[in-house]
């Protein structure tokens, strides 16, 4: 009796085992789930939703100096990496379910990896845009100035830069 309920759950878990595996490698390779291990920006068309971005990226100035990969990941393997994935997730998610917002906006800690990126690259300017003028119209007295607040649309296409959308995303 006892060998007969191990017989019979080793075969549900060998199945359940099977179909996750199954799943899991038919889902990734029907995603061309070995291009977004590599930096070609080319893998992230693979999603229709972004290929507005896609193409806003192929005709900006950051073209010839910088992959997606540069502005929406951190430095570092395992950082890219979990960026990646976590990315990854909420895409698969939010185009499954119908959900994702249009036209299609960074969530908060993918701001600060693209905050991060235009900092970093843009080192020898940043001291210019930590001090904004007095009377900034983009930034209320106490706020820190965001590269993507005035400069959203220099890797994408015109049209995402909403001003308002950008300062209602900041605050979340």
């Amino acid at each position: 009796m006892f060998s007969a309920t191990r017989t019979f759950l080793a075969v549900v878990l060998g199945i359940a085992l099977g179909v996750a595996v199954g799943l899991g490698g038919f889902t990734f390779v029907y995603a061309k789930g070995a291009s977004y291990l590599r930096d070609d920006p080319a893998a992230c068309a693979n999603c229709h939703i972004m290929n507005e971005q896609y193409d806003g990226w192929r005709k900006s100035s950051h073209h010839a100096v910088a992959t997606c990969n540069d502005c929406h990941t951190p430095p570092g393997l395992l950082p890219k990496y979990y960026t990646k994935a976590s990315n990854g997730f909420w895409h698969s998610y939010y185009f499954t379910t119908g959900t994702f917002p249009d036209p299609v906006r960074l969530r908060p800690g993918n701001r600060q990896v693209t905050e991060s990126a235009c900092r970093k690259c843009h080192a020898s300017i940043v001291e210019a845009i930590e001090t904004p003028p007095a009377g900034h119209s983009q930034v209320t007295p106490g706020e820190q100035l965001q590269c993507l607040t005035c400069h959203n649309s220099v890797g994408h296409p015109e049209g995402s830069g909403n001003p308002a959308l950008i300062h209602q995303e900041i605050s979340r």
